[in-house]
């Protein structure tokens, strides 16, 4: 008897591959983080335990993560244009449509985050996550400078990528917009510029082989804990993206807050979707 259960191989694959190219936007969308997205999308677990222990069933986990990688790739050489085009002249109604998508999937990351149970201390966590978070990400610009586009920043740009993923609500693309390092490296995703990707790529290297094992170790033992401090993060990275400076209110008029209204609303009904199909296939 035909097991209804099962998963279409093709549909699976393609929605690895769609997880892959949504995960790029945590590397160049400012206040999104890759980690944020992978939890949401129910792979940061299986992902943090592949970048701890790269030996364990490594060609398993190589064959599940292949789509995902293709996807991150593709999305990183394909969006780099629009976003960057998208940000610059409808800054305001992308991240509200962004905000809204993020939403949308905090019921699915709320369950998945009390799955072993919910105590008070989980509430703590999370009130703290988010007012540690809200108040560090909102102050980074007084407390980086700028550095100039060369081999050594594209290294520190590399590791925040990665620490991106490692951490979940840790964006890189806030850092790098601060830093100075975010415009050259769209620049150089559009142009596929080897000079950037290489250094990024010993970058991420790096900081996966110094991070992913420990908070490999505190998922494993702090599971709740983890997952409400995400939830945490998740809520304040995104009231972030729609407050100033990330989000632009300087053109603001009435059609474009009606049309960021429409497009936060369609981000929620679209995250929702979302995160629904990600606990049908799970």
């Amino acid at each position: 008897m035909k097991n209804k259960s099962a998963v279409n191989p093709i549909l699976d694959y393609l929605l690895r591959f769609f997880k892959g190219v949504f995960i790029a936007l945590g590397f160049i969308l400012p206040g999104v983080s890759g980690g944020v997205l992978a939890a949401i999308l129910g792979i940061y677990e299986r992902l943090l335990a592949f970048m701890a222990h790269p030996l364990k069933h490594f060609w398993l986990n190589v064959r599940y993560f292949l789509p995902v990688g293709i996807g991150a790739l593709v999305g990183i050489i394909a969006l780099a244009n629009p976003i960057g085009w998208l940000l610059a002249n409808y800054n305001l109604i992308v991240m509200w449509a962004f905000a809204g998508a993020i939403l949308g999937t905090v019921p699915s990351l709320y369950k998945q985050a009390g799955q072993n149970g919910r105590g008070k201390s989980d509430w703590l966590v999370l009130t703290l996550a988010f007012i540690v978070s809200l108040a560090f990400l909102a102050n980074m610009d007084n407390l980086f400078g700028q550095l100039p586009a060369n081999f050594a920043s594209w290294l520190l740009a590399g590791a925040l990528i990665a620490l991106g993923i490692i951490i979940p609500g840790l964006s890189p693309s806030n850092f790098l917009l601060l830093l100075g390092l975010f415009d050259p490296m769209i620049t150089a995703f559009k142009a596929g510029s080897l000079s950037v990707f290489f250094p990024m790529a010993i970058g991420a290297l790096l900081a996966l082989a110094l991070f992913s094992r420990l908070v490999a170790a505190i998922l494993d033992h702090y599971y709740s804990k983890l997952y409400h401090a995400i939830l945490g993060i998740v809520l304040a990275s995104t009231l972030l993206i729609v407050l100033p400076p990330v989000a632009d209110y300087s053109q603001l008029d009435l059609m474009q807050g009606i049309l960021a209204l429409v497009m936060f609303a369609l981000g929620c009904l679209l995250g929702w979707w979302m995160g629904g199909l990600e606990e049908k296939y799970k």
